[in-house]
């Protein structure tokens, strides 16, 4: 390192004196040596040009340009990196043709890279035929990476230049037609000529392309990757008119070919044996109305298989926004409200609520399409619609009047049912959320009204909820099994310690609940976070399901409750009661509502 330090020094301060002294190889080839290339090729040439027999310094000079054959990008400094190429291979050259024994013994140190053991004699040394063999191999490979890199860069060019024509072309068809629409609809042999000859100039470009990514893979790191990404044009109005660049990493180029011969298979296969599918799609629409009608059966499935034959992806290529499609789109859509409501008919006898919400909710999505639909439809202007689609009007409606009141008779039929679902959804709603028994409706949730008489305090989903029921200040205690029906139910009060819990008292008020796995019995835990002679009050209800409340009794607990466990082997409750300070103990209460001592 301190060698290499006291060189720099030595050629820097050559260099302050504009090169007065004369230039030592052996202080240059420290530098060169380390590495020190850009600071050491200055004096490397002005060596040269004073020295033209020391193969070591052309040698190192070949190494200097290509090190900067490697620093420069395939596609940006293409020449530059030919011409460092080709210098390389020039002082390769020079270097091996002055090489020879004598050299090797003299300079060894110059040479000591290409130190290697001697098999034979187990001996360290220099061999000129190692050096030379080296020298073979990076002309060689030098020379073979300019041929790639000229190839490399022809394939580019002739990539992006047929893009560009086949944009080119592209936007010429644009022009003289306008749209898509326009192009099928007056589309002729000089337009297929056209397209024939975008798809032809872009399917070149893609495969230079091809040849270029090929060849990039032969030269290895390149410093471009780019990944042809072929972008669809899917509206003739908008797409396809964004420049590409092909440097970019990211290579997204619109597919012209994919495109044009779209727009031809459209032309010559799509567009006239269109029109009489059309009318024969229309006509088996209205056999499945009449099928619905006459057997009130659903005919989804039917549905499903005339799907598949509807020709929207062949119409939206040459019209975004097919008239027809919206007339079989409404046709559909009632169809598939009129079979909702035929398959959630069987359903309907059920005393399940949420069932009857989730059937509710789904015939309203279906008949919110339908409307959806209508008025989409019910938007157009059919007068232009009735031209470009001119047959299949006069031959599945006779007039476009005919049309216009079909729609105007869905959409209404529409509307009516949209509302009469959506009322009745809300209504079902609200009745999720109050169990009905003989003498009151009890909240299933927890917010209730100010001025209700129930203030629920807990709310075990889809299983219960307990807390007060208060006639006038006076407090019962009420537990409620929630079932689907939402009523008829397990549904008891019980008396609570009233001087202790009261209106007033119930923002220090809390609950805890118990159960068994099954359901069958019941533990409804009031408690008060204040203490009453120096103990907190408890009431504690117990309630089976079949027989409704066992018992409720009040105690008093030392320690704040915060857990309750139900055992069923010995009917027990135990009350988890805690401190501030994080001390436990535990209460117990029999299967007869007696409080028991811990025990010891």
């Amino acid at each position: 390192m301190v060698r290499i330090l006291l060189a720099i020094l030595c050629f820097s301060s050559f260099s302050s004196i504009g090169f007065a002294q004369k230039v030592k190889y052996k202080e240059l080839f420290v530098l060169l040596n380390a590495k020190q290339y850009e600071q050491a090729e200055p004096f490397l040439r002005r060596y040269l040009a004073e020295n033209d027999d020391n193969p070591n310094a052309y040698l190192f000079m070949g190494m200097i340009f290509q090190e900067k054959a490697a620093g420069n990008d395939v596609l940006k400094h293409t020449d530059i990196l030919i011409s460092n190429l080709d210098s390389a291979v020039i002082f390769y050259d020079k270097s091996y043709k002055q090489l020879d024994e004598k050299e090797i013994k003299r300079n060894d140190e110059y040479y000591q890279a290409y130190n290697r053991r001697d098999l034979r004699t187990g001996k360290f040394g220099v061999k000129l035929s190692d050096v030379q063999f080296d020298l073979e191999k990076r002309m060689e490979a030098l020379r073979e990476r300019k041929r790639l890199v000229a190839e490399l860069r022809t394939h580019y060019d002739k990539a992006e230049s047929k893009y560009v024509r086949s944009q080119q072309r592209f936007t010429e068809v644009k022009n003289k037609y306008g749209n898509a629409k326009t192009m099928f609809l007056r589309s002729n042999e000089e337009t297929i000529s056209s397209l024939k000859l975008i798809a032809s100039v872009f399917d070149s470009s893609v495969q230079a392309f091809k040849q270029y990514k090929a060849v990039s893979e032969k030269i290895g790191n390149t410093g471009h990757n780019q990944e042809l990404i072929l972008n669809e044009i899917k509206n003739m109005d908008s797409d396809g008119m964004t420049k590409a660049d092909f440097m970019q990493d990211k290579l997204e180029i619109w597919d012209y070919k994919r495109w044009a011969e779209g727009a031809m298979e459209g032309i010559e296969k799509e567009i006239v044996p269109m029109r009489d599918h059309l009318i024969s799609y229309d006509i088996e629409l209205n056999k499945l109305r009449e099928k619905l009608k006459k057997d009130s059966v659903s005919v989804r499935s039917d549905l499903t298989k005339l799907v598949d034959k509807m020709l929207t992806v062949q119409l939206r290529k040459y019209d975004p926004n097919p008239m027809p499609m919206d007339v079989f789109g409404m046709k559909i859509e009632e169809l598939e409200y009129l079979s909702e409501l035929i398959t959630n008919k069987r359903l309907r006898d059920s005393a399940d609520v949420k069932l009857h919400v989730r059937l509710t909710e789904s015939e309203l999505k279906e008949v919110s399409h339908l409307d959806s639909v209508a008025t989409k439809l019910s938007a157009r202007n059919f007068d232009e619609d009735a031209v470009d689609y001119d047959h299949f009007v006069r031959n599945a409606y006779g007039t476009s009047s005919v049309l216009k009141s079909l729609v105007k008779t869905t959409k209404d039929f529409a509307d009516r049912e949209k509302k009469r679902k959506a009322e009745e959804l809300q209504r079902l709603k609200g009745a999720i959320n109050w169990m009905v028994t003989p003498k009151d409706s009890i909240p299933l949730f927890m917010e209730v009204p100010v001025g209700s008489k129930f203030k629920p305090l807990i709310l075990v989903e889809e299983k219960y909820t307990f807390g007060f029921q208060f006639a006038d200040t006076t407090a019962l205690g009420y537990f409620s099994a929630i079932n689907p029906a939402r009523k008829d139910g397990l549904s008891v009060t019980f008396p609570v310690d009233n001087k202790v819990f009261t209106q007033r008292k119930l923002p220090v008020t809390k609950a805890l609940s118990a159960s068994d796995e099954k359901g069958e019995v019941f533990y409804a835990l009031f408690y008060s976070t204040e203490k009453v002679n120096e103990k907190f009050p408890v009431t504690l209800a117990k309630i089976y399901r079949k027989d409704g409340l066992a018992w409720s009794s009040n105690f008093a607990c030392e320690l704040l409750p915060n857990g309750l466990t139900f055992h069923v082997e010995s009917g027990e409750v135990a009350v988890k009661t805690t401190n501030a300070a994080g001390e436990s103990k535990m209460v117990f209460v029999d299967r007869n509502g007696k409080k028991k001592e811990a025990p010891k």
